[in-house]
């Protein structure tokens, strides 16, 4: 019996020793594909840093070309410019032919309406003296 017993332990033995083997080699080479997929996930994620950068840059310089462009004035077509000279020319013609306004050096004082009410207006002569001064001159 201890002979079956040790020939018992010793396949036991080699079968969990082959077993263990198999799984160390497969876990061994289950690393190396983790890291492999590592390795190509960490080549990713830089290159999709980098590009989030560059449009991030892009961005950055279509805001300042924009802001730039409202900063500076915009430039006139042809057009535009001879409108505006025929506007210009026709108020500086307009402004050379008339008078200059000059206001009054002093304010004029105003009349005030309690006087014009209570004085009393001088009363009209008749028109029959004007027609009989112009009869007696005839």
């Amino acid at each position: 019996m201890k002979s079956t017993t040790k020939k018992l332990s010793t396949e036991i033995a080699e079968t969990i020793s082959g077993k263990i083997d198999a799984v160390s080699a497969g876990s061994k080479q289950i690393k190396k594909s983790i890291e492999k997929a590592a390795e190509k996930l960490a080549k990713k994620v830089a290159k999709f840093e980098k590009e989030t950068l560059k449009k991030k840059e892009k961005e950055q310089k279509a805001a300042d070309k924009k802001l730039k462009a409202k900063s500076k004035p915009k430039k006139e077509g042809k057009k535009e410019k001879a409108a505006k000279t025929e506007k210009i020319a026709a108020l500086v013609a307009a402004a050379s032919s008339k008078a200059p306004a000059i206001p009054p050096s002093k304010p004029v004082p105003a009349k005030p309406l309690a006087k014009a009410t209570s004085e009393k207006p001088a009363p009209a002569k008749p028109e029959a003296p004007k027609a009989d001064a112009e009869a007696s001159a005839q």
